[in-house]
């Protein structure tokens, strides 16, 4: 079956909740062995995927400790032997008028969301050009087309996750490794749960997005699995739009 992950493994990022709880279990679903990855632990994520008979260890780690990263790699091929499948989600955001955006705020967000993406996937990168195959996921975001409102830091973080994905796919497409990108549209998570609280913001986003509804964790489920399978084989440096219709608007 062209969406069947069974024999492979897939270390995913940010999996103690939100989006990245459930891209963890819908690659459990699909038969991959799963690493999770994240600052705070992720016991129900792996409590959910072996409840359904799926197979998942945890690995607990600062990601924006870059010299941490490699500990971070080596540690989840030798649980399963090995990484087919990486899933960039880790990521975080700081709310701030960009004059007032201070340093400590800058660079935490760019050290977890650029940083610790380009560099775990040049650790994933070697590993699979050795192999001769590979699925590298990042997530970008609608702030990867947009400026947005007093999230400098993260609009440029997610501007630069949808260039890396396009050049890490022109180096590695002809190596057997397909490299793109998912760009969730407004989703409720803790991340958005500020806009959400703004009900007059929330409505003006709802108004727009043509499916009529903010978009739920689980939405990135089929797509997660679509590019991590061999469904997606000559797919590379595509940023795809999880959005209900948000981008067409």
């Amino acid at each position: 079956m062209v969406f069947q992950l069974t024999g492979k493994t897939a270390l995913v990022t940010g999996t103690s909740g939100g989006l990245g709880r459930e891209m963890a279990i819908a690659l459990a679903e699909a038969g991959a062995s799963v690493v999770c990855v994240s600052a705070s632990n992720s016991d129900e994520t792996v409590a959910a995927i072996r409840a359904i008979g799926g197979t998942a260890e945890q690995i607990s780690a600062d990601l924006s400790d870059l010299n941490g990263l490699q500990d971070v790699f080596l540690g989840a091929q030798s649980l399963f032997g090995g990484i087919d499948i990486l899933v960039n989600n880790a990521g975080t955001i700081r709310r701030a008028p960009a004059a007032e955006h201070s340093p400590e705020d800058w660079h935490a967000v760019i050290d977890l969301n650029l940083n610790a993406v380009f560099f775990l996937s040049q650790l994933a990168g070697r590993h699979m050009i050795e192999r001769g195959s590979g699925k590298i996921i990042n997530i970008a975001s609608m702030l990867s087309y947009q400026g947005g409102i007093n999230v400098p830091g993260y609009t440029a973080s997610k501007h630069a996750v949808a260039g890396i994905t396009k050049a890490l796919a022109n180096e590695w497409a002809g190596k057997g490794i397909q490299v793109n990108a998912i760009a969730p549209g407004y989703i409720e998570t803790r991340n958005t749960a500020p806009i959400i609280a703004d009900e007059k913001r929330y409505q003006s986003i709802l108004e727009r997005i043509p499916a009529g509804r903010w978009g739920r964790p689980e939405d990135l489920k089929g797509p997660v699995v679509f590019l991590a399978s061999a469904a997606s084989d000559y797919m590379n440096g595509h940023v795809l739009c999880v959005d209900g219709g948000w981008m067409a608007r």
